[in-house]
């Protein structure tokens, strides 16, 4: 008996053959095979927005094999990835393919192991329709919004620009968050901060002044601050509240994709498309010494907290093997999902939890360990004990003046012994403390005012970013991604370090939407279409019945804009350069297109001349006289080079500055990351600043 199983990448071909043998030709249709052609709309909105799909380029010869296999095979699989996009590829290859719609064809795997494959394949379905619909939809959407709105705002701010439906909302997102810390008035304040040593103790601890026996004080001023520590002076410290108590530290749920991004981004520095395809990659399957092909997570598309009986036991003899019965909790833990999860997958966790990090490191890329550690940290910890900690809070007066303490100390580390998770917010601040008894004198070894300001709320990183998309409802998980690679990529927006910033450019797209199109950038509009989409996928609204209801007005608005726009252009400040037009004598300037930023002739179109952007650093080449200048890999990650290459070689990941080694006299460079400084690469000179 011949069968052909179609999935949608070689990697994972090659571990379901592992596990469904000779009978079963497993084959890939890599990715897609048939969609909206690019060159044009390719919607027909005067016929129930009928898309008209093609074959995507380039890949006709693939879909003649899948044809020729289809029709020498006794039965077809559908195994596409498990979510609306792989129903929807399914369903296309099922149209390609000349299989009929009520054939029971369709399986999928959860994950790609021997256990996962053989359920899959003994539960075939036929094609979920509704899924199906509900993708068209998103499709449909974001293809009448990309293709209407992109000629507007090229037009009105810079030829070559684009408008999305979700890319808008985002920028518009970050956009908000500058202004907002732009308007912000910082106000002083200032803390009197002390540290005591008790009686008895060598040991001191940090407390900070509460206020005095009429209440909280608030300190405005250096003032203010002098007066309180002068009254401070030479005083008698005696601890005279003490307060203890308990409190248990529960372990976070596994992964779903959002805070695996969010998570990956904090404590692997990895953006969010990376994270995606590491993760596509471990749940596809990796050679592993010993073991053979495996997929070593299940999905890693999902919104979900659901965990299996089965991994859940797996994870308990796990830790009762490793750490003992005391880090088990008195009975199994199961997470619920958030509202309006659609809980098609389980939670993200190892497939076979009993394979441990260690256990794969010498097999798989860097990027694969580091990321399979931290999925399977998060899930045994998800189902280990609680972490118990001793609470003290204090109260020391002096003069009339009330200090307060507060701090833990560790009873029992539960499930932190594997796993903490980590937080936007997060601080180095260590409030751990000693014990501390009542009516114990104390001896004021420090205490200092402390001038402060108030802040403003911090710029979006990609963690936090993916995290407000997630609360507002906005897009999927899945899509993130792919949002903010493309607001990068269009310079919309602006890496600085972790940080994103808007650009003029960003700033200038994201004005004109505001005002021309408030529902295109509107939270909670944006918000509304996902929950409608949904409903398309649970069957209770007809697509085309959605797409009609938000083509009407977004039509009958850009209609007004067209109109109430005509003849205006908005206009970017230019950043001008010291290149002279060798074709008219004018002074070039920076302007931004499609692809980056380019340097042209202010004269267009009677001039057009244009030359390729170069950023410069203003710093001369270590090993030449040339400038050094940043560069980016194929895969946009930033190095620094020669200006004269090839003709020279110099090249560093590190950002070099003017600034000499006072050792060696060679160049410094800037070191990457929280900690800063500058350092020096000479060979055995080992100077850092």
């Amino acid at each position: 008996m011949s069968n052909l199983v179609i999935v949608e990448s070689p990697a994972k071909a090659k571990t379901i053959k592992k596990y469904l043998g000779k009978d079963y030709d497993v084959v890939a249709s890599m990715g897609h095979v048939r969609d909206l052609p690019s060159a044009r709309l390719s919607v027909d909105v005067n016929n129930n927005f009928a898309p008209k799909y093609e074959v995507i380029k380039g890949k006709e010869k693939l879909v003649d094999e899948l044809q020729s296999k289809a029709k020498s095979s006794d039965k077809v699989y559908l195994a596409t990835d498990p979510d609306r996009e792989g129903e929807a590829i399914s369903w296309h290859l099922a149209y390609l393919l000349d299989l009929p719609l009520d054939e029971v064809d369709r399986v999928e795997f959860n994950e790609i192991t021997k256990t996962g494959v053989k359920n899959g394949m003994a539960s075939p379905r036929t094609i979920n329709i509704d899924l199906v619909n509900a993708q068209q939809a998103r499709r449909i959407l974001d293809r009448l919004v990309g293709y209407k709105l992109s000629p507007f705002v090229s037009q009105k701010i810079h030829r070559g620009l684009s408008a999305g439906r979700v890319q808008s909302v985002a920028v518009r997102i970050i956009v908000d968050r500058e202004n907002e810390i732009r308007a912000f008035k910082p106000e002083e304040y200032w803390s009197i901060d002390a540290k005591f040593i008790p009686k008895g103790s060598r040991k001191a601890f940090s407390a900070a002044l509460y206020g005095d026996k009429n209440g909280k004080i608030k300190i405005k001023n250096k003032e203010q601050a002098d007066r309180i520590l002068a009254d401070l002076e030479g005083a008698d410290f005696i601890i005279t509240k003490v307060k203890n108590g308990t409190r248990k530290k529960s372990p976070a749920p596994p992964f779903i994709t959002s805070t695996l991004q969010q998570e990956a981004s904090r404590k692997l520095n990895f953006q969010s498309r990376r994270t995606m395809k590491v993760a596509q990659e471990l749940y596809e399957g990796v050679e592993l010494e010993g073991i053979g092909a495996i997929g070593l997570i299940t999905y890693m598309r999902t919104d979900s907290l659901r965990i299996s009986n089965d991994a859940i036991a797996d994870a308990q003899t796990y830790i009762r093997d490793t750490y003992g019965d005391k880090y088990l909790p008195a009975k199994p833990r199961f997470f619920k999902s958030r509202a309006g999860a659609q809980d098609g997958h389980e939670a993200i966790r190892p497939s076979t939890p009993s394979i441990t990090p260690a256990q794969i490191k010498g097999s798989v890329t860097n990027d694969q360990y580091k990321l399979y550690k931290l999925i399977w940290e998060r899930f045994m910890a998800s189902q280990m004990a609680d972490c118990i900690q001793k609470t003290t809070q204090a109260d020391i007066e002096g003069n009339g003046y009330i200090f307060k303490a507060a701090g833990y100390r560790v009873d029992f580390d539960g499930f932190t012994t594997l796993y903490v998770e980590s937080k936007d917010d997060e601080d180095d601040k260590d409030n751990r403390i000693l014990s501390l008894e009542k009516d114990t004198p104390c001896k004021a070894k420090e205490l200092l005012g402390n001038q402060h300001f108030t802040q403003p709320p911090a710029r979006f990183t990609e963690a936090s970013l993916i995290k407000a998309l997630e609360e507002y409802g906005i897009g999927r998980p899945s899509t993130y991604a792919a949002t903010i690679s493309t607001i990068t990529s269009r310079e919309y927006v602006k890496r600085e370090g972790k940080t994103l910033v808007p650009t003029e450019l960003g700033e200038a797209l994201a004005g004109l939407m505001k005002e021309r199109f408030p529902k295109i950038v509107n939270v909670k509009f944006t918000a509304q279409m996902e929950q409608e989409l949904d409903t398309v996928e649970s069957g209770e609204t007809e697509w085309v019945e959605l797409l009609d209801g938000f083509y009407t007005d977004f039509d009958k608005t850009l209609k007004k804009a067209k109109a109430d726009m005509q003849g205006v252009k908005i206009e970017l400040e230019e950043d001008k350069t010291d290149i002279i037009c060798e074709k008219c004598g004018r002074q070039m300037v920076v302007k931004v297109g499609r692809y980056g930023k380019f340097i042209a002739c202010p004269g267009y179109p009677d001039c057009k001349n244009v030359k390729k952007y170069v950023e410069n650093v203003g710093v001369k080449c270590p090993k030449c006289d040339g400038d050094v200048i940043v560069k980016r890999t194929g895969k946009g990650k930033i190095f620094y080079g020669c200006s004269n290459y090839p003709n020279c070689d110099f090249v560093s990941w590190y950002e070099p500055v003017e600034e000499r080694c006072p050792n060696c006299g060679d160049i410094l460079f800037k070191r990457k990351g929280k900690k800063g400084g500058l350092f020096c690469q000479h060979e055995g000179c080992g100077y850092k600043k």
